[in-house]
């Protein structure tokens, strides 16, 4: 699926999390919600990413977020992975790449070589009205947490 363009309604789902209890998008109304997608929890690139979230979540939270990591990693893995890292984001498990494919992310990848499906790693930033506010690639992981926390800003103005 292609990645839904600025200003659709994002695609409504519901995952389970390593908190225990399910993330529905659309209970989140009225509020904005910044989804960021990454390949695996344990990886060196994916670990940085979840934990820079992490570092700012009090800072999304301020400026009226709700944020949920999603992976195709299963809810214990999510776990074992918050606890060794002491995550303070949510994490949400897809581990049918429905929403990750939702969301146009689910893509063909290339590593030495070898051609596989995987994840993309991107974020999105959702607006109160549930119209996808912000698409943003994750070329570089250093720094895309906070990327994504300024892009939300220039949009809530906080």
């Amino acid at each position: 699926m292609p990645v839904p363009p600025i200003g659709s309604i994002a695609p409504d789902f519901s995952l389970p999390t390593d908190r225990g209890n399910p993330f529905h998008l659309s209970a989140h109304r009225g509020r904005f919600v910044v989804l960021f997608f990454y390949a695996e929890d344990g990886t060196e690139g994916c670990t940085i990413e979840n934990i820079e979230f992490s570092a700012l979540y009090h800072e999304f939270r301020a400026a009226g977020a709700d944020v949920l990591g999603i992976s195709p990693d299963d809810v214990d893995m999510h776990r074992r992975f918050r606890n060794k890292h002491s995550l303070t984001v949510p994490l949400g498990s897809d581990t049918d790449h429905r929403v990750i494919d939702a969301f146009g992310l689910w893509q063909l990848k290339k590593m030495f070589g070898v051609e596989y499906m995987g994840v993309r790693r991107a974020s999105v930033i959702i607006d109160p009205a549930g119209q996808v506010a912000a698409f943003l690639l994750a070329p570089r992981i250093k720094g895309h947490a906070q990327k994504v926390l300024d892009t939300l800003r220039a949009r809530t103005s906080v």
